[in-house]
């Protein structure tokens, strides 16, 4: 059975919050996780610009600093999305971290897009599992060290929750790897926002996109890795999204087993502002559940498998079965002990407020 520590959002004159977060660092033995000079991910949302749910940058500084602490080199990373906005490539991307106050000076750590600056700087990953041969892993988070995986817990209107499994498997994803989660089918050209620049023919691997007033995609040809969308600046190539949720979910499993095979790490969850839908929109609708605290442990499937349940004992209800009826959260969960990347049975170890 799985450990997982929690900690309500109780203050006192010697505790405040952060100095809880330490305290669940310390009990998740942060140290064994880092190592001198060992290169240490901070995998973490940095929240699409106008969403305001996202982690605040001063508990990120309390694990940078505990990270120093023990003589390791932490960045905070995401890798780019696959859909268009404010994170779809580094330089926009790191301008939004910026924003969200992600900066150096008060974190004390640099940010560093995972997938480049395109979204196509990968490691492949061999896993041949049921639906994922070989993952396609950002790589500044493919060859970190370690990881200290930091999510805010909400809804999501396609895996039902997201939790740490999401944070990892579909975060740490290049932009050909959440190609391959979220589709079954093949790229296409939106013509209109076309300009002919012939990224996509110069970068196609296989030579399946000639461009003259527009581009076009030789499907014969086309292998689906998800270059031209990385390549285009402008949503003129661009996913179909058709996968179902279940099998996003269990796609999103695999590259999560994937991320931290071999690499040590440790889980922190905030289940905080728990928004419906996730970090990725430009806003955040009013939460479906109270602020309930934070939760560490060193198995991802036990984390997030105590944050849903905390969320449906404070509720009384299932919150996030109401706002997306449609999607199961517990393929995720099921899956994911399935292929021995966690369990779902754990022991919930309450840290007190007056513990130092």
């Amino acid at each position: 059975m799985s450990v997982v520590y929690f900690t309500d959002l109780t203050t006192n004159g010697k505790m405040n919050l952060l100095k809880k977060l330490e305290v669940l660092l310390e009990k998740v033995e942060l140290h064994k996780t880092v190592r001198q000079n060992n290169f240490v991910a901070v995998k973490l949302h940095f929240g699409e610009y106008g969403n305001l749910a996202f982690i605040r940058p001063q508990y990120v500084k309390v694990v940078v600093d505990q990270i120093k602490k023990y003589g390791g080199k932490p960045f905070l990373t995401d890798s780019n999305t696959l859909y268009r906005g404010r994170r779809s490539n580094a330089v926009d991307h790191l301008l939004n971290a910026y924003l969200n106050g992600f900066t150096l000076d008060v974190t004390g750590a640099p940010v560093v897009i995972a997938d480049g600056l395109r979204g196509s700087d990968e490691v492949k990953i061999n896993i041949n599992k049921t639906y994922v041969k070989e993952a396609k892993i950002g790589s500044a988070i493919a060859l970190a060290d370690s990881l200290v995986v930091l999510t805010h817990f909400k809804g999501h209107e396609q895996t039902g929750f997201g939790g740490t499994i999401k944070n990892v498997g579909m975060g740490s994803a290049s932009r050909a790897g959440k190609l391959e989660q979220h589709s079954e089918s093949k790229p296409y050209v939106e013509s209109e926002n076309c300009i002919a620049c012939r990224m996509c023919e110069r970068n196609c691997p296989v030579g399946a996109i000639t461009v003259s007033k527009v581009a076009v995609i030789d499907y014969t040809r086309c292998i689906g890795c998800g270059q031209c969308i990385a390549m285009c600046n402008y949503g003129a190539i661009l996913p179909k999204w058709d996968n179902s949720s279940e099998l996003l979910s269990k796609k999103m499993v695999e590259y999560t087993y994937a991320v931290l095979k071999d690499k040590p790490a440790v889980f922190v969850s905030f289940i905080t502002d728990i928004s419906p839908d996730c970090d990725c929109w430009n806003t955040n609708r009013p939460a479906v559940a109270p602020n309930i605290g934070i939760a560490a442990s060193t198995d991802p499937v036990a984390l997030d498998q105590a944050c849903i349940d905390l969320v449906l004992k404070v509720t009384g209800k299932d919150p996030f079965l109401e706002v997306h009826p449609k999607v199961s959260w517990e393929t995720q969960l099921e899956y994911a002990e399935e292929i021995g990347l966690g369990s779902r049975k754990y022991e919930l170890i309450k840290v007190a407020c007056n513990v130092l």
